[in-house]
């Protein structure tokens, strides 16, 4: 029987840790889990557990000698040097015992999520523990050791010869990925993110469009600093639709890092939980206006893995699975159970609360050049689509 959603998961995620401290803790992921079990919202025959990549599949997206290293490295015998020379050993990735197993778990668990959609298993289908954006073919960057989202797209382009739109509103560039299919036409990627002025990795700016028969499939809105939920999701709504209805896809892949939020202690940006209310909303319409309902979700950045990701991620599940519309109190249960780990007080509500930051002094000013930066970053598209409508 083919269900609406799965949500790919199992324990042997959380193995991808880098160390106690580092900010990358898929600690997040049974945070999530739990309070979707709490609400009541998921079930076990919703879960589907995420299988290890094979190394054919990582390189589709990876060079083998890369791949070696990373094995190497995840027994202890890479030496420094060579580490370095391939993104890991380093601050931001750092080596951890088993990390080949355990990053090959993490591209096994999105292409699951591409093999239950796309052999009709499920028209939707959620993988929190991927979203690794920043891996490159040959080397590591930014937590990330192998790239599942541009394995995936790869995969979904050999063996089911599917357009993908790839959409990134990860508070950081999605520069993997684009950089996999920045010369590939039937690759269409758009990334929303902090100007990469103030952040990391510092690419995406709005005339990054793609090279040779790519020219065209790439789209950034590198967004100002400070930037609320009107202007974010201005800037989302309307790209995503004038985007989708120019290049068509088969099937919307989504990277939903919630890292764009206040709250969140890496980045720059403010937006609030309405942002992450209404990003899983506009993704399931243009999936079911364009993509016959294909959906393929992952997770990404979040670094308050307290108060801002279990209630952003949680909001993708129930939108897939069009459960009624949750506010006002977290469940006390929820609260009860994790309050003593938590570093500081939990969110009490779905909602953020009021007055949750001073008012931003450049608020028009932010929003005037956001709005600069969408209309320079859709002219082509908006070109083409005039044209389009032009023949009709």
């Amino acid at each position: 029987m083919k269900k609406d959603s799965v949500f790919i998961y199992s324990d042997e995620l959380l193995t991808y840790r880098f160390s106690k401290h580092h900010p990358f803790n898929q600690q997040r992921l049974v945070l999530t889990l739990d309070l979707l079990k709490k609400i009541n919202a998921i079930s076990p025959k919703d879960i589907v557990a995420p299988r290890i990549a094979t190394e054919e599949e990582l390189r589709l997206n990876h060079q083998q000698n890369y791949i070696e290293a990373v094995k190497i490295a995840s027994v202890g015998e890479l030496p420094s040097n060579q580490a370095e020379s391939y993104g890991i050993g380093t601050e931001d990735t750092p080596i951890f015992p088993g990390m080949h197993e355990a990053s090959s778990r993490l591209v096994g668990g999105t292409l699951t999520a591409v093999d239950e959609v796309m052999q009709g298993r499920a028209l939707h289908a959620l993988h929190l523990g991927g979203g690794l954006h920043h891996g490159f073919r040959g080397k590591a960057s930014g937590f990330c050791i192998y790239n599942d989202s541009a394995v995936a797209i790869k995969y979904l382009r050999e063996k089911y010869n599917a357009r993908v739109m790839y959409v990134d509103t990860d508070a950081h560039h999605g520069d993997g990925v684009q950089a996999s299919f920045y010369d590939d036409d039937a690759v269409c990627t758009l990334s929303l993110h902090e100007t990469g002025r103030y952040l990391f990795p510092g690419t995406g700016n709005v005339n990054e469009w793609g090279q040779d028969r790519g020219y065209g499939y790439s789209f950034n809105i590198p967004l100002d600093a400070f930037t609320e939920d009107d202007s974010f999701l201005n800037a989302y709504s309307t790209a995503i639709t004038e985007i989708a209805e120019y290049f068509k896809p088969d099937i919307l892949f989504t990277q939903n890092g919630a890292d764009a939020h206040y709250y969140d202690p890496l980045t720059h940006l403010s937006t609030t939980m309405r942002t992450y209310r209404e990003i899983p909303k506009i993704a399931h319409k243009i999936a079911h206006q364009y993509c016959a309902g294909k959906w393929i979700a992952v997770g990404g950045g979040g670094y308050d893995i307290w108060r801002v990701v279990p209630r952003a991620w949680s909001l993708i599940w129930l939108e897939m699975t069009e459960q009624a519309e949750v506010s006002g109190p977290l469940p006390k249960e929820w609260i009860e159970s994790w309050q003593e780990k938590a570093p500081f007080p939990l969110i009490k509500d779905w909602e953020d609360p009021i007055g949750m930051y001073e008012p931003i002094p450049r608020r028009l000013d932010i929003e005037d050049k956001n709005k600069q930066t969408l209309d320079r970053a859709l002219y082509f598209v908006r070109q083409q689509n005039e044209q389009l409508k032009g023949k009709k």
